[in-house]
């Protein structure tokens, strides 16, 4: 097939939300992107005579033995330094406006490969897949929906300063513990109207939108949905609320505790399970009671979560919002119904919506590592049918088994998770592992403001 030929045939298959976006005008180009370990988008952009599908593009394997900082690890890697190509297969069910471009412009999610044709097995989005496809191999198909929170800052120049609530529309910055607060939400209408403006044009739908507990803390909640789908809007939305917020003049941070008596933010996930034959939850008996493989779920998701944290905190800050009393942000894996001090919560329902909470999960997660982490802990737990810790009846500020402490702690958990590793791949665990255990080390040799503040004239 020619350029020409497909070119005409993919733009013929684009979403109803893009055709109303672009209102006939032609695309000026193409965005090819990546979600990597960390979450963000990497790719390549190209007019869009240049995209074709079908054809082969590449980008070097190194790309995933990066930190944070954009260090590279040395790791027990044969011929590492070779920088070998992964090819990228556009996944077009994925392809959608880029609102804040200039010009009309495209993006599309992209699937990793080997040159053998094999999926990348270090891939993020190539990890959720896997763990789909056992629950299908079960006849089970996951529904998730993810809770997004950030925080609107002022644009933060220079690290050494503090993070500082923007200024609303009454020209005043917005107290905290405003929880709910219609009055705090409007303070930052033009913000939020961006995003509304932004997610419509992509197809991203959103359910609700409040004000969360910290000044200008913002949570936005996402419909129930396929996990990989869900994952792929979480992916998009925050570089779209990020975009928003520049076009506003202010800054989004997803960072997990941005700010020091603030709440951190975090991003809750409601999981259930269907039969894919009936469509019924298999987490409901036929007289609405819990059934068996619920609380196998359950017993799962306390037993590997506390072996996977840093897949769902993943760096040095994650732990200040996790460990951090009367903050909203359990540091424990207990569980129980309509108790949001647990770890794990079970939501006041219809038997036909039960589902679990994982409210663990940082918001400065990457979203298909963490929703395939939570769901593979559910997984052996109903396979396995480990038995849950007793319901708890009261706050659970303090628990025999707390969360780790830190992300050093948590890693020693992470490198004897020998059932949840040997799950998501033994490779992609290694790896992980190491990326983390460099950023912990680079973070130790800093020295903080803190410590220059109280430390250097007075020891």
């Amino acid at each position: 097939m020619s350029s020409a030929n497909n070119s005409t045939n993919w733009q013929d298959g684009l979403s109803d939300e893009f055709e109303a976006y672009a209102k006939d005008r032609k695309i000026d180009g193409v965005e090819c992107i990546i979600p990597d370990l960390v979450g963000t988008s990497r790719g390549k952009t190209m007019p869009t005579n240049k995209f074709d599908p079908d054809a082969e593009m590449a980008l070097p394997i190194s790309l995933f033995y990066q930190t944070i900082s954009g260090e590279y690890v040395d790791m027990d890697i044969e011929n590492q330094w070779l920088e070998k190509d992964i090819l990228l297969r556009p996944d077009m069910t994925t392809a959608c406006a880029i609102p804040w471009a200039d010009d009309v412009s495209l993006q599309v999610i992209c699937d990793m490969f080997n040159r053998d044709g094999s999926p990348l097995a270090i891939a993020p989005r190539t990890i959720l897949k896997n763990v789909l496809q056992a629950y299908a191999d079960k006849g089970w198909k996951p529904v998730v929906a993810p809770e997004l929170e950030f925080y609107l800052t002022t644009p933060n120049l220079d690290p050494n300063d503090p993070i500082e609530t923007p200024v609303g529309r009454t020209g005043r910055k917005v107290p905290s513990r405003q929880v709910y607060s219609m009055v705090a939400v409007d303070e930052y209408g033009p913000v939020i109207d961006t995003i509304y403006s932004y997610a419509e044009q992509q197809g991203l739908p959103i359910d609700t939108l409040i004000q969360e507990g910290g000044a200008g803390q913002i949570e936005i909640n996402l419909m129930h949905g396929d996990p990989l789908h869900l994952a792929d809007q979480v992916f998009y939305f925050k570089r779209t609320i990020r975009e928003a917020a520049l076009k506003n003049h202010v800054f989004a941070t997803f960072m997990a505790k941005p700010k020091r008596d603030e709440p951190g933010s975090a991003m809750h996930v409601h999981q259930s399970v269907v039969d894919i034959e009936t469509g019924q939850n298999i987490f409901s008996n036929a007289d609405g009671s819990q059934t068996d493989l619920f609380h196998w779920f359950i017993g799962g998701s306390q037993k590997h979560l506390l072996e996977i944290v840093p897949l769902l905190a993943p760096y040095v800050n994650s732990y200040r919002r996790i460990t951090v009393d009367g903050q909203s942000a359990p540091a424990n894996l207990e569980w129980a119904t309509d108790n949001r001090t647990t770890g794990l919560r079970v939501p006041h329902s219809a038997p036909a919506a039960r589902r679990l909470e994982n409210r663990v999960i940082g918001m400065d997660c990457n979203p298909y590592i963490a929703i395939a982490a939570s769901l593979a802990c559910g997984y052996l737990g109903m396979i396995n049918k480990v038995e849950p810790r007793p319901e708890a009846t009261k706050e659970v500020w303090e628990a025999e088994v707390p969360l780790p402490a830190s992300l050093r702690e948590a890693l020693e958990y992470f490198e004897e998770a020998t059932d949840i590793r040997s799950f998501l791949g033994e490779e992609f665990c290694q790896l992980y592992e190491q990326i983390k255990q460099a950023e912990n080390e680079e973070y130790q040799r800093e020295i903080s403001p803190w410590e220059r503040r109280h430390l250097l004239l007075n020891v």
